[in-house]
């Protein structure tokens, strides 16, 4: 037999355990053979990689591609840029003088947490009187605007789940959560062609970072969506050949609706024509229903027991009314949907753990893979709770490198260690996926892995050190965990005959702690052929 392609001279880790075998076999984009056996076959390519390790190509499980992709085009205000507030107005002003008055100026990546405070409109006016101005927090879970976009909002409409937040009875500009909905009559629908055009360059950056896969983590509404009919955006790509890896996409729990159907039928609730998890090929296919229960915990707005530190009287507030989620969650689980719900309070999180038992208990269903998206700040008898109803959590480990300062601050000492854990999910049972949530962090998966392992925020502290996981475990977590997390483990996520030929050829071996945070992509492959080289 001749086949397409074998790949010698590297350490190839194999199997969920990664055992190292020094070749690989590729026909028809799958694997064929391993060691020996590949070695021996004929091909029609023979590939030297001169002593890489190559690993499963590396799946993001939630992060936000287009989000990320049109971003790349905003002006930059994040702390790598401003160090300041004054900073940040001066690259508004700049911004301003090279565009015409009456036209937008969106910026992306403030934190406040490391600015010191907000920017607020006044500023703003300051910085750009005839412009347009928005923005965006580092999270997407607020945004500042300027006073020509706040004096063209309903103000008196703000919608639940989310606040316009005022000083002396004057609103500052800032908007948090839904209420920043009201900016969508003046930003709503993004036109698909830009759509598309993020889409391919958010996938040209992956691929340079050993990224195959995906999941899209929220389409079509809600504060993540960009417009209505976004997944033509994703088909367009796929068509013109811009849709550089294999991507999942969560459906906004608004894009869902009650479906006509027959007497008996379980399918009441969904998208049109039935569609739901699953539907689609392994390039582009639906995955979750995406259902936001709360906000952020560096904006001080998920939904928690006990008050944020510092603020006595603030408990942070639910996105979804909370006696709506369970509803939810109930018809789109009856309906066969997978579902992913963001939840990063503790009180969040055991709402809609409640919700998840109850679906179960009046539907049964084995293998749900039901998710809870971040998972942030959990105490252990909701640990316990989320193992044992087979809930896959999905934690960020990036997010304590770059924003841990601020969830520190938001938590205070007694509650550190409830923080983005990792160890606590796989010491009960949970299979762990590796995620970015990119844009609000970087979305190497080098880096992210490396940060499950070193947990150190900005400035050293080690964040809950006893939920470290080791390197082994930071790989298998972006690889066959992100690939079982998107119901995709049975063609991606290791490298064993019968798979799925993506992978990812590295300078050196990532289960090897110390060399984390060092090693280089050198080459990315999709069903056997490399498509991104250093």
């Amino acid at each position: 037999m001749r086949v397409d392609a074998v790949y010698t001279g590297a350490r190839v880790l194999t199997g969920e355990d990664f055992r190292p075998a020094d070749a690989l076999a590729v026909h028809g984009g799958r694997i064929i053979a391993l060691g020996d056996a590949a070695r021996e076959l004929s091909a029609a390519r023979t590939i030297d990689l001169a002593g890489a390790t190559v690993v499963p190509g590396f799946h993001d499980a939630h992060n936000h591609m287009a989000w990320y992709g049109t971003g790349l085009d905003e002006l930059d205000v994040s702390d790598a840029r401003c160090a300041s507030l004054d900073d940040v107005y001066a690259a508004v002003a700049a911004r301003a003088a090279e565009l015409p008055a009456g036209s937008w100026i969106v910026g992306r990546g403030y934190d406040q947490t490391k600015l010191g405070k907000h920017p607020d409109r006044h500023g703003l006016d300051r910085a750009a009187p005839r412009h347009h101005v928005k923005l965006k927090h580092t999270t997407g879970h607020m945004c500042v605007v300027n006073s020509l976009v706040l004096n063209q909002l309903d103000l008196a409409n703000v919608p639940a789940g989310g606040d316009v937040v005022a000083e002396g009875g004057e609103p500052t500009g800032l908007l948090r959560e839904q209420a920043q909905r009201l900016l969508d009559p003046l930003l709503y629908p993004v036109p698909l062609a830009d759509v598309e055009r993020g889409i391919d360059r958010a996938g040209q950056q992956y691929l340079t970072e050993g990224i195959t896969s995906v999941q899209e983590a929220g389409i079509g509404s809600g504060l993540v969506g960009n417009t209505p009919i976004e997944l033509a955006a994703y088909q367009r790509a796929r068509d013109a050949g811009t849709l550089r890896v294999r991507t999942a996409l969560m459906v906004a729990a608004d894009s869902l609706h009650p479906l006509e159907h027959g007497d008996g039928d379980d399918v009441d609730f969904g998208l049109d024509l039935g569609l739901r998890t699953g539907f689609g090929d392994d390039w582009l296919r639906i995955g979750p229903m995406k259902l936001f229960s709360d906000g952020s915990l560096v904006g001080r707005t998920c939904a928690m027991h006990q008050p944020f530190a510092g603020e006595t009287d603030n408990v942070g507030y639910f996105q979804t009314a909370e006696d709506d989620i369970g509803e939810i969650i109930r018809r789109a689980h009856r309906s066969g949907w997978q579902i992913a719900t963001h939840a990063i309070g503790d009180r969040a999180i055991s709402v809609v753990l409640d919700a998840y038992a109850a679906a179960l208990a009046e539907y049964p269903r084995a293998d749900h893979r039901h998710r809870i998206e971040h998972c942030a700040v959990i105490d252990q008898p909701d640990l316990r709770r989320v193992a044992a109803l087979g809930v896959i959590p999905v934690p960020q480990g990036r997010f304590v490198n770059e924003i841990g300062e601020g969830m520190r601050a938001a938590l205070g000492p007694e509650r550190e260690a409830w923080c983005y854990r990792q160890r606590g999910f796989l010491d009960a049972g949970c299979v762990v996926p590796g995620s970015s949530d990119r844009p609000v962090v970087n979305g190497a998966p080098l880096l992210g892995m490396a940060d499950m392992v070193h947990r150190r925020t900005p400035t050293g502290h080690v964040l809950a050190p006893d939920e470290r996981v080791s390197a082994r475990e930071a790989l298998r977590a972006y690889t066959y965990g992100s690939a079982y997390a998107g119901r995709v483990e049975r063609d991606l996520g290791t490298l064993d005959v019968g798979k799925r030929a993506d992978f990812v050829a590295l300078s050196a071996d990532p289960t090897d702690a110390d060399a984390l945070g060092e090693i280089r992509v050198l080459a990315t492959a999709i069903d056997g052929a490399i498509v991104y080289e250093s």
